[in-house]
């Protein structure tokens, strides 16, 4: 059985981390250099890392500020934010970023992705999909949650996987920041249309969170903001990870990657 990935989403901002609820309120965490530092001490899978300012300000993320936290970890990085165009996205892998995450961009520019994936390689790219429920359904929003595309999410998520997109990156706006819990229908909608991993992203609020995504959804990995970031629901700011028994306890033995 494959291991599944369990990652931590860091939001930047250009006074640092931040941790949003429902994609607003965004309440200052600290510096990503401390967080990544923690991240490698815990052995962590994977990080990723989204400019939440970049594509409202027409603007990348700042490249010297990409490159000293690639530099500093010691886990594979996602980048994304403001990125939208293969210049862009080479940027990013430049910086020493092993993925680029596209959102707007993905649904904006048509065969962005496709040109991305053949110019990169389907693995360095993961498009996201920003979801709220309309209905008995999901419509894709862009520009951080604020314009809705009119799209449904099963559909953009098969089209982005015959662009080439290698991972789909699922992530519920009305969850984000709620430790209510991921949003299990949601994800399950998605993993049932495509054939690429998908990321559940949004509302996790305890490690059993992340097992239920993976075994109740079919997410092939869990990413969140507020679990690894703060010390409980009271939102004591505290960069943290789930130790080994914990990730066993939720996603099971066979799941979870032996750590150093």
């Amino acid at each position: 059985m494959a291991h599944v990935r369990v990652i931590p989403t860091l939001l930047l901002t250009e006074r640092g981390i931040v941790k949003t609820v429902g994609f607003d309120d965004p309440t200052y965490i600290g510096c990503a250099i401390n967080a990544v530092r923690v991240f490698n001490a815990n052995d962590v899978d994977e990080l990723i890392l989204l400019d939440i300012e970049a594509t409202a300000a027409g603007r990348i993320p700042d490249v010297e500020r990409v490159k000293e936290i690639c530099d500093e970890s010691l886990m594979p990085v996602a980048v994304g934010g403001g990125l939208r165009d293969v210049e862009a996205v080479r940027q990013m892998l430049a910086c020493g970023a092993d993925k680029v995450v596209l959102n707007t961009a993905a649904l904006e520019l048509p065969g962005l992705v496709a040109e991305c994936a053949a110019k990169f390689g389907s693995q360095c790219v993961v498009v996201s999909l920003d979801a709220l429920s309309s209905g008995d359904d999901y419509e894709v929003f862009t520009h951080r949650g604020t314009r809705g595309s009119g799209r449904n999410v099963c559909e953009v998520a098969v089209g982005m996987q015959e662009q080439g997109a290698g991972e789909i990156l699922v992530n519920s706006i009305r969850r984000d920041g709620t430790w209510e819990g991921y949003d299990l229908e949601l994800v399950s909608k998605v993993t049932a249309v495509v054939g690429v991993p998908v990321i559940a992203l949004g509302g996790a609020g305890s490690v059993a969170d992340l097992g239920r995504a993976v075994h109740e959804a079919g997410a092939s990995a869990v990413s969140a903001g507020s679990l690894f970031v703060y010390h409980g629901r009271r939102r004591g700011i505290l960069i943290t990870f789930p130790t080994q028994q914990e990730l066993i306890d939720s996603l099971g033995r066979d799941s979870v990657r032996e750590r150093v």
